[in-house]
């Protein structure tokens, strides 16, 4: 692996600690570069902004105690494929799925392209079964 390769998956694990489970504002705009597309994400803001409000208005009201399990990590060149599962406990709607007060768990493959340790491009695939079950369950 090479020097840039490393930096780039401690940039991932920084944003996947730092940021989705503490909320750390500041981290994004070290994180995120201002010209940030998210593929994913269609019409959001880009740069800094369209994470800003994804994380503060989406996935902190919809989850509380986030926790980030990492289970694999792909990292070639400026490329950096990471498969997780974002845990917590589901007060809050989320991609129009009714709160279920239970833990839940959302699993996720990223694909992120970073350039100088900031993220400039985003991919993800989400599974959502978990939080649609726990729903279901009330």
């Amino acid at each position: 692996m090479t020097e840039q390769e490393k930096l780039n998956k401690e940039t991932v694990l920084r944003f996947n600690k730092e940021v989705l489970e503490n909320g750390n504002i500041d981290a994004i705009y070290e994180i995120i570069h201002p010209e940030f597309i998210n593929h994913t994400a269609k019409g959001s803001a880009p740069g800094p902004q369209g994470i800003i409000d994804f994380t503060v208005n989406v996935l902190r009201k919809a989850l509380t105690d986030i926790k980030v399990e990492i289970h694999d990590q792909v990292i070639e060149n400026d490329k950096v494929v990471t498969r997780k599962t974002v845990y917590g406990t589901h007060v809050g709607t989320f991609m129009g799925i009714a709160p279920s007060g239970k833990k839940a768990g959302i699993d996720i493959i990223d694909i992120i392209t970073l350039n100088n340790g900031q993220y400039t491009e985003h991919w993800s695939i989400r599974d959502v079964q978990d939080l649609i079950a726990q729903s279901s369950k009330n």
